[in-house]
């Protein structure tokens, strides 16, 4: 039975892989500690460890592994009623359906995600949401909806870079030739 000293090791570990761009040891060394927490039986944790290992697996470029680490997660927040983490998983849900063509199914997850995190008080993290989502919705043809979902995640930034204060006077000019 895995012990709480090794499953913090194993974190700590997975974290320096993925830091130093060693995406794949990362996503194996939080594998590794999801199924310690599984064993046991926190399931949090180990939801916690498969959302890292499958945004270590995106950053790797391995869709797929990253689909089938963080699918199922969120509904293990759901059921703690941490609103906050399920947001995130679904962020990152939203992104792995994204990076193995199931666009349509993204958006969904994509907007619920963003309202957990509004919900959770998370503006910078539903900022980074809806500009994925936006970036989506611009692949998708759906341009009008792109711009607006795009100032959005604009707003939530309380510190904005100048390219991202470019960025939303950018955006105000279409709305404001439209009228609205």
């Amino acid at each position: 039975m895995p012990d709480s000293q090794n499953q913090t090791q194993l974190v700590k570990e997975g974290k320096e892989a993925y830091a130093r761009g060693d995406f794949t040891t990362a996503a194996q060394l939080f594998q590794t500690a999801a199924q310690g927490y599984a064993t046991t039986g926190d399931k949090l944790s180990e939801a916690e460890m498969l959302n890292n290992c499958g945004v270590a697996y995106l950053r790797a470029g391995d869709g797929k592994a990253a689909f089938q680490a963080i699918n199922g997660t969120p509904a293990t927040f759901a059921n703690a009623g941490d609103i906050r983490r399920q947001g995130l998983a679904l962020g990152n849900l939203g992104d792995a359906l994204d990076s193995v063509g199931r666009k349509q199914e993204a958006i969904p997850i994509y907007e619920q995600s963003a309202d957990l995190l509004e919900q959770a008080g998370e503006e910078e993290m539903r900022a980074h949401v809806l500009q994925s989502l936006s970036k989506l919705q611009l692949r998708s043809g759906r341009q009008i909806e792109a711009l607006a979902t795009m100032e959005a995640g604009l707003e939530g930034f309380k510190k904005p870079s100048l390219k991202q204060r470019f960025l939303k006077k950018l955006l105000r000019i279409p709305f404001k030739m439209m009228g609205s």
